[in-house]
């Protein structure tokens, strides 16, 4: 299929395009990048420690909705790290008993807005909340689309929103030749994924 193949390929390009533009923001904001740690110049950092809102305003600025709203979110902190622990023996007993790659963890789940300047306690709180949260289901839907492509490489035959970027190279809904002609194929180009980059 040389025009999916064409679209993929453009598709990757963007991709590339877009993550070189997001460096060049980075200048904008004056930081580097140390050892995982976030600097900024002195000067952006004065800059930012002006806009940050104090503790008392910030939590009592609140609306009684989002009072309400915050154990409801919190309490989403244990499934989550089920979850978590899951993932992590999932992978050490099934992809090891496969050779399937391994899904490096640390890829997927970063920590560096605690580095803002302009953020107090209770919103860092947050940032870490939500880059766990989002961090842990990108995660999980690697380790999945790994699963998937070893076990059950195959295109629904409805269309799916947001498939996974192994998903194209499925087989088409009610093709059996191709399934069983292809599917070593595919779980060989599985196995030869670097473990130790990011995917």
């Amino acid at each position: 299929m040389p025009r999916i193949d064409d679209l993929l390929e453009r598709i990757q390009q963007l991709d590339e395009e877009v993550q070189a533009e997001f460096e060049k923001k980075r200048d904008d904001f004056q930081f580097v990048i140390e050892k995982k740690r976030i600097r900024f110049s002195q000067d952006v950092m004065e800059l930012q420690r002006k806009s940050k809102r104090g503790l008392l305003r910030y939590v009592f600025g609140a609306s009684p909705l989002n009072w309400l709203a915050t154990p409801v979110i919190w309490s989403g902190v244990v499934p989550m790290l089920l979850l978590d622990v899951f993932l992590t023996v999932f992978q050490a007993v099934c992809f090891r008993a496969y050779q399937i790659p391994r899904v490096k963890r640390s890829e997927y789940l970063v920590f560096d807005r605690g580095d803002l300047p302009y953020l107090n306690a209770i919103e860092k709180v947050n940032c870490f909340y939500c880059g766990y949260a989002n961090g842990l289901a990108s995660y999980f839907r690697e380790i999945a689309a790994r699963t998937e492509q070893y076990w059950c490489p195959i295109k629904h035959a409805r269309r799916i929103v947001s498939a996974h970027e192994y998903y194209p190279q499925f087989f088409e809904f009610g093709d059996a030749e191709s399934y069983r002609l292809g599917l070593e194929r595919l779980r060989k180009a599985l196995s030869e994924l670097d473990e130790d980059a990011p995917a």
